[in-house]
């Protein structure tokens, strides 16, 4: 017989197992590991895959993907640095795993969280150069001087092994206090960038089929209907 919980009696248990301190701050963390998740499946899914997409990208709108790759890129290293900041600076608490420890009653999972909460931290260092030094300042000597220090080495794998050591963090209270195995990925919707590549392939045979009627003479009515319309919007810049 398969036994079903509520939403809001898995609430009520997983405070009681918790306790009032950790329940909000570790259901608070799953959720925002969870998009995190979410965001960084996306990039993978346009820009990690295949160079058969990143072709497709730059067929349809090259520099609009560019931008994109960028923002999706440093918005993970920000959030990687995020969920592993202190968790109290300039006296004024913030969301991350490094406040977790102290909030385990019990002394053997406090001191097992907090050896893996370092672990963390250390395997999304490189992020936090990443925002000090580029993202959320722009350092001086690096921008000038070639001879600088450059970045840390970035790459999606320390992204995806940085997320997987905050996850590991979070899995471990999960097993000990409330006997459940976190997901290591998350579901996503059909609705993101898979969903948007078969779009964007359509997109651009449509008009490599278009552009050799023309050259073919046998284009149509609605080819030079879309001819004159991207004509007059590239005249309206």
């Amino acid at each position: 017989m398969v036994f079903e919980q509520s939403a809001d009696e898995v609430r009520k248990e997983h405070l009681e197992k918790l306790g009032a301190q950790l329940d909000p701050v570790f259901s608070e963390l799953i959720d925002d590991v969870a998009w995190l998740q979410v965001k960084w499946a996306e990039y993978r899914q346009l820009y990690g895959t295949s160079p058969d997409r990143i072709d497709l990208l730059n067929s349809a709108a090259g520099l609009f993907f560019r931008i994109l790759h960028d923002t999706l890129w440093e918005d993970a290293l920000l959030h990687l640095c995020r969920l592993t900041d202190q968790a109290e600076m300039g006296g004024k608490q913030n969301l991350s795993i490094q406040g977790l420890p102290e909030l385990c009653a019990d002394p053997n999972l406090r001191e097992e969280v907090a050896a893996l909460v370092a672990k963390a931290i250390e395997a999304a260092s490189f992020a936090r150069d990443w925002r000090n030094r580029r993202i959320g300042h722009r350092d001086l000597a690096l921008a000038l001087n070639p001879s600088t220090r450059p970045l840390a080495a970035a790459s999606r794998a320390q992204v995806s092994a940085a997320i997987a050591a905050i996850h590991r963090v979070l899995n471990e209270i999960s097993e000990r206090l409330l006997d459940t195995t976190l997901a290591d990925d998350v579901l996503t919707p059909d609705t993101g960038a898979e969903a948007l590549l078969y779009v964007l392939r359509d997109g651009v045979d449509a008009e490599a089929a278009r552009r050799e009627r023309f050259r073919s003479g046998t284009f149509t009515l609605d080819d030079l209907r879309h001819d004159t319309a991207r004509a007059a919007a590239d005249a309206e810049r």
